[in-house]
């Protein structure tokens, strides 16, 4: 791992490890992922479902991120 990347994840260490910051940025996502499904509800084509569902997929990861900067499995 270079430098910069350590670097990188002990700035976010301390975002994930800020319980109130970190409630506070779960719960933005849970309102986008909320949008994105009442989104995908209302669109037509085949191709935009797929472009909600991966949308859903990459907020998901975010709600995930504490635990895999903190190493948990």
């Amino acid at each position: 791992m270079t430098g910069s990347y350590v670097e990188h994840i002990i700035a976010i260490r301390k975002i994930t490890n800020d319980k109130t910051v970190w409630d506070a940025f779960c719960k933005i996502i849970d309102e986008k992922i909320n949008k994105t499904h009442v989104k995908m509800e209302q669109v037509q084509g085949e191709a935009d479902i797929y472009r909600c569902q991966g949308e859903i997929a990459a907020l998901r990861k975010l709600q995930y991120l504490r635990d895999e900067i903190n190493g948990s499995k």
